[in-house]
């Protein structure tokens, strides 16, 4: 049989078992064929009779979703097991479908199958667990194929608000300040495996709903709850070290589309209260994310999705509060004593930055390089002395800075003082390398001088032979730091001629 046959033959039978499922209302038949269709949805092949319309409604009516506009009267809740069982298998399948077919994802954009799900949504912690579970992964699925499902989810239907409801449930929050839920006890239990799998994917929903613009500031209210739970999560542990680590990554992601001004709820803890060194703020949630950015880093791999977020939070929140800033900026750059090093070698949180500053990623290297400059509240200067030339080149042509200078970001006046060791040592620093330089032996000492200049013409004609193979392309910096051709940036940055006139 070719293959073309044996697909045709299977959406043959995908057409059959939605036609017993319509005729059939007994629980164990309906289970079985949704079994039968799960297994087939799998393969985008076959999906023709299920993503249309009456296929979609179809499953749709078995998930018990409450799908508004259409024939037929509201289903109720699932009763027994093994209606429930029906109800979780065409969850499944809807999801399968869902994410294999876009004709699907539009037919239940215009159902509005989210809508429906969200009805369910004040239930879901007390509901089957899977039932939940599944209801939240499709809801997940339809908002992040759909942005037109995203926007409808946060202005109309309220997802949000409901989304935030669950998490509050699944991870025991209680309020003892607006925005501030109390601490964990040292003794308390970890989350249960069914909280934390509902509240993650909780937490991937809402990272969906809040990629849509959030800068309304009558929505501070919710975005700022928000992060106070977000803070809560972060100082909770799973069973394992894993999905502790799982847990904290999707916080981050979410906190990274709240908007910047919602984020002082990190700190801001009057009750359990703070460190007077950072004007009473509470930095317990800031160690957690450095300490989550420097396992990342460790781990070695997948940077771009895995520390790119939390090196961008990070970057983002030092920019606008000035107490994380100057916390992180004690814990990643604490004032020079030795210099005898490279600045990227080293096991330090530094070194371990300043080694990505060359990574190979294009988001890595910036990422890295941006979390540094704004610790140094965007001076040039500070910035080198801390990573050296030759490490923040990339970032400084990029701004156009080579030639030094400041970001364009305002920071407080307050200045930073130098150790007495580095003070001594400044003089001695290379600033292309960052480090003092042994002295090296002059190769030039024990040559005649008909030597050198053989050499240096020597060396002309082989950058001029890479230059004319456009091997290489000399460069120069202009007055406003950024690069150009060498004779363009010369002709830019030499005197105007003087006057011929003799007068005075």
């Amino acid at each position: 049989m070719t293959s073309c046959a044996l697909w045709s033959l299977l959406k043959e039978l995908c057409q059959g078992l939605l036609k017993v499922l319509r005729r059939s209302d007994h629980p164990l038949c309906q289970s079985t064929c949704l079994e039968t269709l799960r297994i087939l949805s799998r393969d985008k092949r076959v999906l023709g009779p299920v993503t249309t319309k009456e296929g979609i409604l179809t499953l749709a009516g078995l998930a018990r979703i409450h799908v508004v506009g259409h024939d037929g009267e509201p289903l109720e809740e699932a009763q027994s097991a093994e209606e429930e069982r029906v109800v979780v298998e065409a969850l499944k399948c809807l999801c399968n479908v869902v994410f294999n077919s876009v004709p699907a994802q539009q037919v239940g954009a215009d159902v509005k199958l989210a809508e429906g799900l969200c009805a369910r949504l004040p239930s879901v912690s007390s509901s089957h667990h899977e039932v939940g579970l599944f209801s939240l992964r499709l809801l997940f699925l339809l908002s992040a194929l759909r942005t037109d499902v995203r926007g409808m989810l946060q202005k109309e239907a309220g997802a949000v608000r409901l989304l935030t409801d669950i998490l509050e449930r699944t991870l025991d929050v209680r309020w003892v300040g607006p925005y501030e839920a109390e601490a964990p006890k040292p003794e308390a239990l970890p989350i249960s495996s069914e909280n934390n799998e509902l509240a993650m994917e909780a937490l991937k929903a809402l990272f969906n709903i809040t990629m849509s613009d959030s800068s309304d500031e009558d929505n501070d209210h919710q975005l700022r709850l928000i992060a106070g739970i977000m803070r809560h999560l972060l100082m909770l542990k799973t069973h394992t070290e894993d999905k502790t680590e799982e847990a904290h990554s999707h916080t981050i992601n979410l906190l990274s589309n709240l908007p910047v001004r919602c984020l002082d709820v990190l700190i801001d803890i009057p009750v359990q209260g703070g460190m007077e060194t950072y004007g009473g703020k509470n930095m317990d949630v800031v160690q957690i994310l450095l300490d989550f950015m420097e396992k990342r880093i460790d781990k070695g791999t997948n940077y771009k999705e895995g520390l790119t977020p939390v090196l961008s939070l990070m970057t983002e929140s030092s920019r606008y509060h000035r107490e994380i800033r100057r916390y992180l900026k004690a814990q990643v750059l604490p004032p020079l004593k030795d210099v005898k090093e490279r600045p990227e070698i080293g096991c330090t949180v530094r070194n371990k930055l300043v080694r990505l500053m060359t990574h190979v990623d294009m988001a890595v290297k910036q990422g890295a390089a941006e979390f540094l400059f704004v610790l140094c509240k965007e001076s040039v200067d500070n910035l080198l002395k801390y990573t050296g030339y030759g490490n923040a080149a990339g970032l400084l042509m990029a701004r156009g800075l080579l030639a030094g200078g400041r970001g364009e970001t305002q920071y407080s006046s307050d200045e930073d003082s130098d150790t007495e060791e580095y003070k001594s040592a400044k003089p001695f620093i290379n600033p292309i390398t960052g480090h003092i330089e042994l002295p090296m032996p002059n190769p030039m000492e024990e040559m005649t001088e008909e030597q050198k200049e053989y050499e240096a013409q020597k060396l002309v004609k082989m950058i001029d032979e890479l230059s004319r193979k456009e091997l290489i392309r000399p460069m120069g910096v202009r007055k406003d730091g950024t690069l150009a051709p060498l004779g363009e940036a010369i002709h830019e940055c030499s005197p105007p001629p003087s006057s011929d006139s003799d007068s005075d």
